[in-house]
């Protein structure tokens, strides 16, 4: 009876560390993991219902990494991945609008600036969210990615299961894009 005992209480302490783990992996990544697909999907309960749907994902192969940036590679590519799959929705393909209090919220002010200042920041990081909104998705995810996430051209390329010749040259035509949409729209210079 007593051999029945402890085998359970190893199961449990190994589920309980492997919970552990799953909520680190969460707190860790979760943000990232919504702006990614919020940026994609334009859209709170889907950017959210994406992000859960990673983690389980995360759960259900209880995938082992080689390192911590093998991981976060793999959990961007099952977002994105995610996002897609949503966009291929015949009812995602029909709705194309993004409700000005879904708009995501940029860094506040700096603490030295006038409030001014801040306000003018946050309107022109506003306009440039639009601007990088108004791109084709494939410029749209490898700008979010490189210039957002911090991700190298290496890393990109990785998550996304792109050559790295592609991300760049991606990155080149969304960069052309998004500097012509500015100067048409917003008047940038």
């Amino acid at each position: 009876m007593a051999e029945k005992r402890n085998g359970r209480e190893e199961v449990s302490v190994s589920q309980a560390a492997y919970m552990e783990t799953l909520q680190e992996k969460i707190n860790n990544y979760s943000d990232l993991l919504y702006r990614i697909a919020f940026l994609q999907l334009k859209n709170n309960q889907d950017a959210e219902d994406v992000v859960q749907e990673t983690f389980y994902q995360l759960v259900k192969s209880r995938k082992e990494f080689e390192t911590p940036e093998h991981e976060k590679a793999w959990l961007i590519k099952v977002t994105l991945n995610g996002c897609r799959k949503v966009w291929r929705s015949a009812w995602y393909r029909h709705t194309d609008i993004v409700p000005a209090g879904e708009l995501p919220e940029s860094g506040p002010a700096e603490a030295g600036g006038t409030m001014e200042a801040g306000i003018l920041e946050k309107e022109r990081n506003r306009e440039i969210m639009e601007a990088v909104w108004k791109l084709p998705r494939r410029y749209r995810e490898v700008i979010h990615l490189f210039y957002f996430q911090q991700m190298s051209v290496k890393e990109i390329g990785a998550a996304t299961g792109r050559k790295e010749s592609t991300v760049t040259s991606q990155l080149t035509r969304g960069r052309e894009l998004l500097k012509k949409n500015l100067r048409e729209e917003y008047r940038y210079e």
